[in-house]
């Protein structure tokens, strides 16, 4: 059966900003190999831990929404525990409130990047007295 997933891991903070992409595109690959779709994925960049995890007091989180099989899950947490870059990791399964939550989410998170867009374009515009 096919649901939809949320995983969020946190990579070490030594990493490169290009090994950081090579992971993610490493877990991305993983997920569309098995028969998974991508929904969503966001990088919530470089932040302050709220207790030291290895010796570390920060670390790259990354957001990844998608479809997949549900044994897939216990396939991607395997790999998460064999990479040494990837210091914790959560993956749940969204039912249809949290499916809602997350798409109202990004359209505002959408509406909000569009609106500072479109604010300079209106104040060049000459006003008509």
């Amino acid at each position: 059966m096919v649901n939809q997933y949320e995983t969020v891991f946190i990579a070490t903070p030594v990493l490169s900003d290009a090994q950081m992409k090579e992971a993610v595109a490493k877990y991305v690959k993983l997920i569309t190999d098995n028969g998974g779709e991508i929904v969503y994925q966001e990088d919530w960049g470089l932040r302050q831990l709220a207790y030291p995890i290895q010796h570390k007091t920060t670390g790259f989180y990354y957001l990844i929404e998608f479809r997949a099989d549900s044994q897939f899950v216990a396939t991607l947490e395997t790999q998460y525990h064999r990479d040494e870059r990837i210091i914790r990791f959560l993956t749940v399964a969204l039912d249809k409130d949290a499916v809602a939550y997350a798409e109202k989410r990004r359209a505002n998170k959408n509406a909000a990047a569009a609106a500072p867009a479109a604010a300079p374009a209106a104040e060049e515009a000459p006003a008509a007295e």
